[in-house]
C-alpha cells in the first residue's frame, strides 16, 4: 500500500510542478537573467547527470572503464571529431577496457 501512496504523491507533484510553470506571467520568463540561465540548465543538468552516471555506483564513488571512456570522449571534442566518431571512441575505449580488465 505504501508504493501506491508514494505513486500518487508523485503524480500529484508532478502535475503539481507543471501547473505552476503554466502559471508563470510571460513577463517573468521574458527577463534577461531568466533567459541565460533557461539556455544554461540543460547542459548543467547533463553534466551533472554524466558524471553521476560516470563516477558512481550505488553509494560508492568509482574509477573504471567508464572515466576512461569519458576521458577518450572529451579529448575526441577537443579534437573537434564529429559527434558520432566522439560516441564511437567513447564506447570502443570503454569496451576495450572492460574487456581487458575483465
Amino acid at each position: 500500500m505504501n508504493v501506491w501512496i508514494a505513486i500518487g504523491l508523485t503524480v500529484v507533484g508532478c502535475y503539481a510542478v507543471k501547473l505552476a510553470g503554466l502559471l508563470v506571467p510571460v513577463g517573468a520568463l521574458e527577463r534577461p537573467a531568466v533567459r541565460k540561465l533557461s539556455a544554461l540548465l540543460p547542459v548543467a543538468l547533463l553534466a551533472a547527470l554524466t558524471a553521476q552516471q560516470t563516477f558512481s555506483t550505488g553509494h560508492e564513488l568509482v574509477l573504471d572503464a567508464r572515466a576512461a571512456g569519458l576521458a577518450a570522449a572529451a579529448l575526441a571534442l577537443l579534437l573537434r571529431a564529429p559527434f558520432l566518431v566522439v560516441v564511437g571512441v567513447a564506447v570502443l575505449v570503454t569496451a576495450g577496457l572492460r574487456a581487458v580488465t575483465g
